[in-house]
C-alpha cells in the first residue's frame, strides 16, 4: 500500500500554503507526507512552521528539518493534513488509532480546513465497520464510564500496551477504549454526542462534519472526495 499511501501525499503537495502555519496529524501516510514537506522547506520553495497534533508528529518534524509553532502563538491554522483510520460516505472520520484522538481533534478545530490522506483501504460505508472507536478516557473515572457504555450496548476494551504491562497511556496521561459496536454506525453525530456527554470522557476519536477534503491514494494515482 505504500505506492498508494504515497500517491495521497502527492496529491496534497500542491494545497500546502507558501507561508504560515499549519497542523500536521500522526499515522504512517502522514509521515510520508512530513518527509516531503521536509524536503519543500529545506529548498526554500514554502516557509512554513507546524503545530504537531502528536509526539510522534513532533518526532517527524525534528526529524524532517520543520519548524515548530504552537496554538498560543497560531490559534489558527491555514489548513491541516492528517490521517483516518475509517471515512464515511459523509466524510466523517474514525480517528485514533495511534492514541492521539484528543490534540489531533483540537488542531482540526483550529484549522480553517481539514484535509485527509488515505489509501482505499480505509474507506467504509458507516463507521465502526472495521475499526473500533476510540475514546479517551481520565483514569479516575474508568469504571464509572465502561458501565455506562456497557449500558449503551457498547462494548468497552481498555487499550493495552505493547511492551509495558497496563493500559496505554495517552501523551495527555489518559486511558483509551476501544469501543465494538454490534454493527456499523448509522448516526454518528448523536453517537458522538451521547459518548461525549459521559462526565470523564475527554474526547471521542468521531470526527463528524470537520473534514474538507479527502485524498484517497491508489496504486495508480489519487482521487479527492469532498463534500
Amino acid at each position: 500500500m505504500s505506492g498508494a499511501k504515497l500517491n495521497a501525499v502527492k496529491s496534497v503537495i500542491p494545497l500546502i500554503p507558501k507561508s504560515g502555519a499549519i497542523g500536521l496529524g500522526s499515522g504512517s501516510t502522514v509521515a510520508l507526507f512530513a518527509k516531503e514537506l521536509g524536503q519543500q522547506i529545506q529548498n526554500g520553495r514554502i516557509d512554513i512552521t507546524v503545530v504537531p497534533t502528536s509526539y510522534q508528529a513532533y518526532e517527524l518534524t525534528i526529524e524532517h528539518g520543520i519548524p515548530l509553532t504552537n496554538l498560543d502563538l497560531n490559534p489558527e491554522l491555514l489548513l491541516t493534513i492528517d490521517g483516518a483510520d475509517e471515512v464515511d460516505k459523509d466524510l466523517n472520520l474514525t480517528k485514533g488509532g495511534g492514541g492521539a484522538l484528543f490534540q489531533e481533534k483540537i488542531v482540526a478545530s483550529a484549522s480553517k480546513k481539514l484535509i485527509i490522506i488515505v489509501d482505499e483501504s480505509k474507506l467504509v460505508e458507516r463507521l465502526a465497520t472495521k475499526f473500533e472507536i476510540p475514546v479517551e478516557v481520565l483514569p479516575f473515572s474508568l469504571g464509572v464510564v465502561r458501565r455506562k457504555i456497557v449500558e449503551m450496548g457498547i462494548t468497552p476494551n481498555v487499550r493495552q500496551a505493547q511492551k509495558k504491562m497496563g493500559p496505554i497511556i495517552t501523551d495527555n496521561g489518559n486511558f483509551i477504549l476501544d469501543l465494538k459496536f454490534s454493527e456499523p454506525i448509522s448516526e454518528p453525530r448523536q453517537v458522538a454526542i451521547d459518548l461525549k456527554m459521559l462526565p470523564g470522557v475527554v474526547e471521542t476519536g468521531l470526527f463528524i462534519d470537520m473534514t474538507d477534503e479527502v485524498h484517497v491514494g491508489t496504486e495508480t494515482g489519487a482521487r479527492v472526495l469532498k463534500k
